[in-house]
């Protein structure tokens, strides 16, 4: 039947210069469904795309993987046919492969250094690291052994990509680890904030039931800063505790008439589809009201992913967004896979005011033209706004999608931890440690939102600054600043 054949960009690579594409559901096809737009390799596929790795002395790709990846090594098993060992190759980095090859912004890291990359295209990293991790899904995989009990006992805040990655890494190295997530299921972001066409929740699900094999006590429903504060918490016997509790709080545009009935936060959108299931009411129970003719307001990837729901849901979308196509901060592949789908943009311009009907609900906005200026001083041209260039745009739902900053209950409820007051994000050193003696934190919770591979890094890092702290300083005394 139409539309239930892979889609190919580009001929199947045969002579190892091209790159091997990724099978996806056509355009026609997916923009129906809430499936998994890209069908991953199969065996062949993968074989032929590992054949084109260089297999550096020096590898490059590892040195731009935020969790350490030994690359080359795991692509090596994959030509050899060694999947069990591939696989364990990755975990002893990363616990969450499944996640990472499917979410990670592998083409400004690990494949951005790819020495292939120089005179072509280079090689797919995060598609092998799918193939490893789907296959150890279908037949089974090992878990590692761990070091010894160490006697010592860690609090980890948030299941999220920072706090299961140190959760894993700790527990590894002998710690009692007890994570405590606010949620009625784990992954943070990646259960409520990435949709199930690109990261299906089963995936999420299989990484975390990785991370509890291992010896994690995941505790749900536990909202630290409510029901235990961090001094309770180190008062109750943890040794050390780690933040990583993300960033889930909206930011709005500030405009007049925001409050309207059909405008919605992208965290609100989002965790209605995603982690409710709205997209399949009314068998599920949470529903989600949208219109015919949809904005989205935003150029990340979050707004991407707002816009291709909305499309799903039936609606016309048309992205707003206040710098050119060029400045988009979205994945290419996010932007080209929407577009496919039949996103309108509309760049340079910002919104203005919002009006509704009689009953309080959006029906139209105003915006107004933008034009790029000078860089500013993080090197990102700055934009104004074009004097009397005002326009009316009709729309019957709004997505607001320009950003997060952290849920500010646990900075509020620990005394004496240092936070940065204009963005809400707890000060860290580059291990993680904050100015608490054995409180650490990482991700977003620390730098704002980013993406899940620099949650995870940090979370490593911190994981290893932990380690160090409880094993040579012992337990940890009292709670006061050590001045870190």
């Amino acid at each position: 039947m139409e539309g239930n054949e892979p889609e190919m960009k580009n001929p199947r690579a045969k002579g190892g210069d091209e790159d091997v594409e990724m099978p996806r559901q056509t355009p026609k096809e997916r923009v129906k469904n809430f499936s998994e737009v890209a069908l991953g390799y199969d065996e062949e596929m993968a074989i032929r795309e590992a054949k084109r790795c260089l297999q550096c002395k020096n590898p490059q790709c590892r040195k731009g993987c935020p969790v350490d990846v030994p690359i080359p090594e795991f692509i090596d098993c994959i030509l050899k046919g060694k999947y069990d060992e591939g696989i364990a190759v990755i975990k002893t980095k990363n616990s969450l492969p499944a996640v990472c090859g499917r979410v990670c912004p592998q083409e400004n890291q690990c494949q951005m250094r790819c020495v292939k990359g120089k005179k072509g295209d280079p090689v797919n990293i995060g598609r092998l690291e799918r193939f490893l991790a789907d296959w150890e899904r279908e037949h089974g995989g090992k878990i590692p052994e761990k070091a010894p009990p160490t006697g010592r006992k860690v609090a980890v805040i948030g299941a999220g990509p920072a706090g299961l990655t140190a959760a894993s890494d700790l527990v590894r190295l002998g710690h009692e680890v007890t994570l405590f997530e606010a949620l009625h299921v784990g992954g943070g972001v990646l259960s409520y904030g990435i949709p199930e066409f690109r990261l299906p929740k089963k995936i999420v699900q299989n990484e975390i039931g990785y991370v509890q094999k291992l010896g994690v006590d995941l505790r749900l429903g536990n909202l630290i800063g409510r029901i235990h504060t961090i001094p309770e918490l180190l008062e109750q016997g943890y040794d050390a505790i780690f933040i990583g509790s993300g960033a889930g709080l909206p930011q709005w545009t500030g405009c007049p008439g925001e409050n309207l009935g059909g405008i919605y936060s992208a965290n609100e959108f989002l965790i209605r589809v995603n982690l409710m299931k709205a997209y399949n009411f009314p068998e599920q129970d949470t529903p989600i009201r949208i219109g015919k003719h949809v904005v989205v307001i935003g150029g990340g990837n979050v707004a991407m992913d707002c816009a291709r729901i909305s499309m799903r849901l039936g609606a016309k979308v048309c992205l707003n967004y206040r710098r050119s196509r060029n400045e988009l901060p979205a994945r290419r592949e996010e932007i080209e896979n929407a577009e496919e789908e039949g996103l309108m943009c509309n760049f340079l311009n910002a919104p203005v005011e919002f009006f509704g009907d009689d009953k309080g609900w959006v029906r139209s906005m105003k915006c107004a033209n933008m034009e790029l200026t000078e860089p500013d001083a993080t090197g990102r041209q700055a934009c104004k706004v074009i004097p009397d260039s005002e326009f009316d745009m009709d729309t019957d739902t709004v997505i607001v999608a320009i950003g997060q900053t952290p849920n500010p209950i646990i900075q509020r409820t620990t005394e004496g931890l240092v936070t940065d007051p204009r963005r809400g994000i707890i000060i860290v050193d580059p291990e993680g440690r904050t100015n608490l003696k054995g409180v650490f934190a990482g991700g977003d919770v620390a730098t704002g939102a980013a993406t899940v591979i620099s949650a995870m890094g940090a979370g490593k890092r911190a994981a290893k600054a932990m380690h160090e702290y409880l094993m040579d300083e012992g337990p940890r005394g009292d709670s006061s600043s050590n001045g870190n």
